[in-house]
C-alpha cells in the first residue's frame, strides 16, 4: 500500500499530464483545508471561496512551475497566502469586517456534551485567533489548525524562519496572556 504522501506525488504527476481524475482527488483532499485557512484570515464566506477557487485556478496553470511534488500541499497553500494577502492590500482595511467564526466540527464525538463542550471550547479559542494580528494569526492558523511545519510555513509566507518563528511566539504569548485575562 502507498504512503499518504507517495499517493499524493502520484497525484500530482498524473494532474500535470493532465488527468481530471487526478485534479479531483487533490481538490477533495484540499479544499476544506484550505477553505478553513482562508476563511479564518478574510473571515467573509464569499471571499474565501473565491479565494480557494482563484488558488485551484492558479495551482493548475502553474502546475508545471512547481519543482517538487510532494511540496504540492505547502505550494497550495502558499498560492492561497498570496491571494489573502492581495486582498487586504487592495481593501485597504487594517481588520475584516464580518467577526463570523467557523464551527469546527467533529464528526467522530460519541457523546453529545463532550462534543458541546469540544466545540465550545473551539469557538473560543477561534474568536481569541481572531484578536491577534494577522502575521501572527496566519501562522498560528498553518502551524496548529493546518499541521504545517516551520520550514512549510517559510515556503507559504515567505517570511525568513525566524521571523515565523518569532510571531508564532508572539502569537502563543498573546493567547495565554487572553485566556489568563478571561479566566479572571
Amino acid at each position: 500500500m502507498l504512503a499518504v504522501a507517495e499517493h499524493e506525488q502520484l497525484l500530482v504527476t498524473a494532474a500535470r499530464a493532465g488527468s481530471p481524475d487526478a485534479w479531483d482527488a487533490l481538490f477533495q483532499r484540499y479544499q476544506l483545508p484550505l477553505y478553513a485557512y482562508v476563511f479564518e484570515l478574510l473571515r467573509t464566506e464569499q471571499t474565501a471561496l473565491d479565494v480557494v477557487q482563484e488558488t485551484f485556478i492558479n495551482a493548475a496553470r502553474h502546475l508545471g512551475s512547481l519543482r517538487d511534488d510532494d511540496r504540492f500541499g505547502s505550494w497550495l497553500f502558499s498560492i492561497a497566502h498570496r491571494k489573502c494577502v492581495d486582498r487586504w492590500r487592495k481593501s485597504g482595511r487594517k481588520e475584516p469586517l464580518e467577526p463570523e467564526v467557523a464551527e469546527a466540527l467533529s464528526a467522530d464525538e460519541s457523546d453529545p456534551s463532550e462534543l458541546l463542550i469540544r466545540r465550545e471550547q473551539e469557538a473560543e479559542l477561534m474568536k481569541l485567533i481572531e484578536q491577534l494580528p494577522r502575521p501572527q494569526r496566519s501562522v498560528r492558523l498553518l502551524h496548529f489548525v493546518e499541521d504545517f511545519s516551520l520550514e512549510q510555513i517559510v515556503g507559504i509566507t515567505g517570511a525568513p524562519l525566524g521571523t515565523v518563528k518569532s510571531r508564532l511566539h508572539y502569537a502563543k504569548r498573546a493567547l495565554r496572556k487572553m485566556m489568563e485575562n478571561n479566566i479572571a
